[in-house]
Order: C-alpha cells, then structure tokens, then sequence
C-alpha cells in the first residue's frame, strides 16, 4: 500500500524529469500506474525517457513538456497543462544545479542557482496548492532537498542556501498544509545521499557502469515512496559510503555548533578536527 497521493489514474508532475533522480521518481510511480508530466529542458533525454518510460509501462499516460524552471511563462504553461492532463495529486520538485558561487562573489551565478533551485520551487507550490485544495482528494508535494542544506560544508555557500531555504521552505509548507487539510495534502523534503546521478558525474549515460560508493536513483526513489507511506517528513537516503548513523552524528554536530557557541561550521574548523574525530570515532565509516 502506498501514500494515497500515489495512486492508480492519478497525475504526478516531475520537474528534472529525463534524467537522474526525477526520471526515476517518474519511472517508480509510473509503475504504480500513475500518469505522469514530465517537465525538463533538455528535449532530447525528455524523448527518450517517455520512450522507456512506455516501454515499461505502456498503459500510463505521459505527457512531455519542455521547459525552463527560470520561466514563468513555462511554469504556467507546465501548470495549465498537467490540470488538464488530470488530477494532480503528486507534485515533485526535482529539478536543481550545483554549480554556484562563494560567500562574497558571482552574484549572477547566485541568482541563476536560486532561480533554479528556489524560486521555481515557490512559484510551482503557489500554482499548485490551492488546486490540490479543490480537487478533493489526496495529495502530495516533494521537494528535493540535500544534507549540504542541513550541515551547510563549506565550499559551495549558494548551493547550500539553496537547499536550506528549500528545508525551511518546505517545513512550513508542511504545517500550513496541516493545519488547512489535516492529512489529506502532505509535503515531504527528500534528502538524498550520493548518488549516481549526471548532476554528481557529469557526461554519464545511462550504460554507465555505477561506483561503488553511490546509491543509484532508482533506490532513492524507491525510499521516496516507502517513507512517503510509512508518513515521514524527513526523508532520509544514506548511500554505500556514509551510513545513517553518521549522518545523524553530523547533524547533531552542525545543531550544537549554535547550543555549545563553537565556531560556525566547526566541523570542518582546525582547532576541533580532533574532537569532531572523538564525536564519531565508534561509528565504522564505509
């Protein structure tokens, strides 16, 4: 049994839809016999996904839409044309870039990185929601998340803003649905690990032979939709090199940074490496 938003002749809309995480997102519920609108702006990988995605399952209905997340005019036309399509009852967030820019530098590759990562997440919850609201049924928004938004590393300061607005973002969005529709239009923030994805290993097909250390897509997917039934906000993908007990271990240290008043991002700070090593030295690292 599934989420009810995941359901038999019902709609999902993906955005980043042809490849990486959102193909198989697209992919696991189309299986599931929903429909699917696949939004992304390369044209040519958009062609092939719905290709195998009717290969797989030829009794969904697909309908490809390219498109710009930075435009709202095809933001709006990806809206009018999913509710036409039917009844919209999974809305998944997906699309994002990595490449961003330092704390103190490229204001234009931060504003692309937004545009992309946040503001279309906005946009996209704004047109959606209150349509969710008067359809009826059962509904869900996912929003991708990263544990660059949760830790922040340093290294990539509007990546990480990115994926911590999208966290708050998302958390509000979540009570507000609840206080408005009780269970019945959930939101969940999908947090995946590394993962064999083009966006971590740019000019991989999809022959290519996957390392050992990432989770592939397809897992992730598949923890979207069983944490999605089990009822988790929060949800939590480890990988084949960071198991989940370090990943709470680093959160707990990123929290406690402000609690103990130790330097920001202190984990990655000279003077507590050691201690940080102590923190998690009974943890077996993959």
């Amino acid at each position: 049994m599934n989420h009810p938003a995941i359901r038999k002749g019902a709609v999902a809309v993906i955005t980043g839809a042809a490849v990486g995480i959102g193909y198989a997102i697209a992919r696991r519920v189309a299986s599931e016999g929903m429909n699917v609108v696949l939004f992304d702006r390369d044209a040519t990988a958009l062609d092939e996904a719905v290709k195998k995605l009717l290969n797989e399952s030829p009794a969904v209905k697909l309908l490809a839409i390219e498109g710009d997340v930075t435009s709202e005019n095809d933001l709006h036309e990806l809206y009018e044309n999913a509710c036409e399509f039917g009844e919209v009852s999974l809305l998944v967030n997906n699309a994002a870039i990595t490449k961003g820019a330092g704390p103190w530098e490229g204001i234009s590759k931060w504003r692309t990185l937004m545009e992309i990562n946040f503001w279309s997440v906005l946009k996209l919850q704004q047109l959606f929601v209150e349509t969710m609201f008067s359809q009826g049924g059962a509904a869900a928004i996912v929003n991708l998340g990263s544990k660059e938004g949760i830790t922040t590393r340093p290294g990539n300061a509007a990546y990480s803003l990115s994926k911590a607005a999208i966290k708050v973002l998302t958390e509000q969005l979540a009570h507000e649905l609840r206080e408005k529709a009780g269970d019945r239009i959930s939101a969940h923030l999908l947090i995946p690990g590394y993962t064999f994805t083009p966006m971590n290993f740019p000019g991989i097909t999809r022959d290519s032979q996957k390392p050992d250390s990432p989770w592939t897509a397809d897992q992730v997917a598949d923890r979207l939709v069983a944490q999605m039934e089990a009822g988790d906000f929060y949800i939590f993908c480890e990988d084949n090199e960071t198991s989940w007990e370090l990943d709470q271990r680093r959160m707990q240290w990123a929290a406690d940074d402000m609690i103990q008043n130790r330097p920001a991002l202190s984990r990655w700070h000279k003077d507590y490496a050691n201690k940080f090593a102590h923190y998690i030295a009974d943890i077996a690292e993959k």
